[in-house]
């Protein structure tokens, strides 16, 4: 991988983590374009430690509160979300790298996505106009309850094959149990943050046993990209808040739906990418 490849990789890595497409699902369709032999799963969690300071930064005053009072019931909901991606990362690992580096449904996970992006939006449409009613029918942070972030934490760990996007799969999970899509789009960006941070330790892991030689790793390119992530993911983050409290998400969802339904074509027939 040289630094101009990086640096495009870091580009869509820092536009995607927050947009509900899949950044990992795009880092896979590209690697494999650009005929990329450099480990995947290891490039993949680096560009995620520069979105992640991306989120810290936007969403700084939000963590601040929860460092000043960790003894709170967001506290616990955010471990309890984190679990069920933990378990099956641990459960899953040997099959979840091959998929990685392979490709292999890729097509599929992006229909997925879309799927999920549909229902939310429909499901999301349907309970804001019943709020207009009942107001406590829209589910807000101080009515938020353990079921909410399990449920959203199980669409975390459905989330982990590249394709079916993270942010989306979460946000989509908070739509489907009519939380405020504010506080849907902000929980799950606070979500990421310790996905993200077990997923560095896991693959840390490889490196230290050897399984990802580091001789193998153009360190410079990683640099790259990670801060080149980092840069993209501080707009990108912001554009999303705004668009999930004020548009709609079916623009994801035909993006994706296009994308997963080229990707299977060239699967089965085109062999262009894989």
């Amino acid at each position: 991988m040289n630094i101009f490849e990086a640096i495009i990789l870091g580009i869509v890595q820092g536009l995607t983590e927050f947009l509900p497409v899949s950044s990992s699902g795009h880092l896979v369709l590209l690697q494999k374009a650009f005929g990329i032999d450099e480990p995947g799963l290891f490039f993949d969690t680096m560009l995620h430690v520069g979105t992640l300071s991306a989120v810290v930064i936007v969403l700084w005053k939000d963590i601040w509160e929860l460092l000043k009072n960790p003894i709170q019931k967001l506290t616990f909901f955010l471990i309890l979300a984190t679990i069920p991606a933990v378990a099956a990362a641990l459960a899953f690992n040997k099959t979840i790298n091959e998929i990685f580096e392979t490709g292999r449904f890729l097509g599929i996970c992006f229909l997925i996505t879309t799927a999920l992006l549909i229902a939310a939006e429909l499901l999301s449409r349907r309970a804001v106009k019943n709020a207009q009613q009942q107001p406590k029918l829209l589910k807000t942070k101080e009515s938020f309850t353990w079921i909410d972030a399990l449920f959203i934490g199980i669409m975390q760990a459905i989330a982990i094959p590249p394709g079916i996007s993270r942010s989306g799969a979460t946000i989509s999970g908070a739509l489907f149990r009519r939380l405020d899509r504010d506080f849907a789009a902000r929980f799950s960006f606070l979500l990421s943050i310790p996905a993200i941070l077990g997923a560095v330790v896991l693959h840390s892991k490889d490196i230290v046993t050897g399984k990802i030689p580091v001789e193998e790793i153009n360190i410079i390119a990683v640099i790259t990209g990670t801060l080149t992530a980092a840069v993209v993911g501080f707009f990108a983050v912001k554009l999303m808040l705004k668009i999930i409290r004020e548009k709609s998400l079916f623009g994801f969802a035909i993006y994706t739906g296009v994308l997963g339904i080229l990707v299977l074509l060239d699967q089965a027939l085109l062999k262009l990418v894989f």
